[in-house]
């Protein structure tokens, strides 16, 4: 082998030891290790001193803590690029410090508000050395209800959203999903959908200022921040452009009793065509009504692979925001093949509704909605797309015998319609609105995730089964949810990637709006300091309104 050769496969197996293990990366960059601490020291506030909340490999507390609100175990394994510290904000301040400290010590920042994002872009880095910045600690929620507003800071979860505003009154809710430990910071920054979306929009429909820690450490609110950026954090992703602490939203009404039901049926040859049939009625139903679509394999089959459709199971799930008789009536006048009736449904308040979707016991008490103890977790994949027209029976019978190539398949179909028809699709970021008639989300779940073997079978799988789809869903571009984020559709180079680059998976999320996206990128942050692999990359236009790369 040439010297040049061998010293250049020298170096990238030393920096690759550096990014896999981060004792190591201590010492190796001892100067910014102990730059950066006294960047700390200098910037943090007497009363809440740096040992609170800096979290170093040799710490105990490092690794559960790390490990704490990671949802997705492929991304924790021995190999996985740790992070140089770990941050866990008590006052915005440190937010503001940890911003300033990162920029002048060249170390990227990644920001960890709940722990679900899909690709663990928010506590992994395959660039420079890093640091997570934790945000668990700032959970504040007021609710004014007289004011039909409430403030939630970005680590606050939705389920203690609920349960603050349930305390407070009977009447009032808000539209965002159903996992209650899913954080408002990346939630709403995303978009954020949920049961109510037909009705209400998203979570960043209802989103009506924020308080934000831009790239030169400053904190602003909408009136501060500009509209511009107010418009690009409500469901562009807002770590692309800053660092949200909090986001104050409008509240909405809900009736004192909300009706919900759930049918379950094998999935043969009539409950084809009952999801057949769900795709036309779904979207156009009366918009205080949604009912989503489950496919799935039960727990008493998901080791059973093979040709038999009756092993996977379809799931009918509604919320109606009013009664169950006037639910029945609607359904026996629009889609009587479900033969729905007064049994299949149970009234109840909207904030046991929550409850019900999270999948708690009926005689769960409230309290389980603020609880933090961790969930059972997995390795999974997912991927996402949308709909325009719909599939038929011969497709879905195809659908279905691909998931039965898989032991654990779910797919996820959730209608849209309603008040997201009535939003445009560059009010906000999330360009999906009129034309689509639902989502789908495609999900694997696999234990034995550190069986190489087993991992690329289930990649494989999902990856087969959506490029399967790609004549039969949205085209030009091929729609996907930025909050089921997919790093299959295009990642930004080591060093960056330009806009044009960046086009290939950002148009997927955001449509022409990506393009708007960008150039606000370029006015906020033009150097780039908050970047990872599927940040928007900024664009500069020059005085006649040419792009500049």
């Amino acid at each position: 082998m040439k010297p040049k050769m061998s010293r250049i496969l020298l170096l990238f197996f030393i920096s690759i030891f550096i990014l896999q293990n981060p004792i190591s990366s201590s010492s190796c960059y001892s100067s910014v290790h102990d730059n950066f601490i006294q960047c700390l020291n200098q910037n943090s506030p007497p009363q809440s001193p740096i040992s609170q909340i800096l979290y170093a490999p040799a710490n105990s507390s490092y690794f559960p803590l790390l490990q704490s609100s990671i949802q997705n175990l492929r991304f924790f394994s021995t190999v996985t690029p740790k992070p140089l510290f770990i941050l866990t904000p008590l006052l915005y301040s440190h937010v503001q410090t940890a911003v300033v400290c990162c920029k002048q010590n060249g170390l990227q920042l990644t920001i960890q508000s709940g722990g679900h994002d899909y690709e663990g872009l928010s506590y992994t880095a395959s660039g420079s050395p890093f640091v997570v910045l934790e945000l668990q600690n700032l959970r504040s929620i007021v609710v004014d209800i007289d004011q039909n507003t409430a403030w939630v800071d970005a680590g606050a979860t939705v389920g203690e959203l609920y349960y603050k505003i349930a305390e407070k009154s009977p009447v009032h809710g808000f539209p965002a999903g159903i996992c209650p430990t899913v954080a408002a910071g990346g939630h709403f920054s995303g978009g954020g959908f949920g049961t109510m979306v037909r009705k209400f929009g998203l979570a960043a429909d209802n989103v009506i200022d924020a308080r934000v820690v831009d790239a030169s450490g400053r904190i602003l609110d909408r009136k501060s921040m500009g509209e511009a950026l107010f418009w690009a954090i409500r469901g562009g992703g807002a770590s692309s452009f800053c660092v949200v602490l909090s986001w104050k939203i409008e509240l909405v009404h809900v009736p004192t009793t909300v009706t919900v039901f759930t049918l379950e049926r094998t999935l043969g040859q009539d409950s084809t065509k009952l999801v057949h049939k769900w795709q036309y009625v779904s979207p156009e139903f009366d918009e205080n009504l949604l009912v989503r679509v489950v496919v799935h394999s039960p727990e008493d089959e998901v080791n059973r692979v093979g040709h038999n459709v009756s092993r996977l199971s379809v799931i009918f799930e509604g919320l109606f925001l009013g009664k169950a008789d006037e639910l029945v009536g609607i359904m026996e006048e629009e889609f009587p093949e479900l033969g729905l009736n007064l049994r299949d449904c149970s009234e109840m308040s909207w904030i046991e509704s929550v409850l019900y979707f999270s999948m708690y016991p009926r005689d769960s008490p409230l309290e389980v909605l603020v609880s933090r103890t961790p969930q059972p977790k997995s390795f999974f994949k997912a991927k996402s797309d949308f709909v325009n027209e719909p599939l038929s029976e011969n497709v879905l019978e195809k659908l279905w015998k691909w998931c039965l190539e898989e032991e654990k398949p779910i797919l996820i179909l959730e209608p849209f319609g309603g008040r997201m028809n009535e939003i445009s699709e560059s009010e906000t970021p999330f360009p999906h609105r009129e034309g689509n008639l639902y989502n789908i989300q495609y999900l694997v779940q696999w234990e034995d995730g550190e069986n190489f073997k087993s991992t690329k079978k289930h990649l494989d799988w999902i990856r087969r089964v959506y490029e399967r789809m790609t004549p039969y869903v949205s085209s030009n571009p091929r729609g996907a949810y930025l909050n089921y984020r997919d790093l299959d559709l295009g990642v930004n180079d080591f060093d960056g990637a330009t806009y044009s680059q960046a086009k290939t998976w950002g148009f997927k999320y955001f449509k022409e709006n990506f393009r708007r996206l960008a150039i606000v990128k370029g006015e906020v942050d033009p150097l780039n300091f908050f970047a990872y692999e599927q940040s928007v990359p900024p664009l500069f236009l020059n005085e006649a309104g040419r792009e500049i790369e």
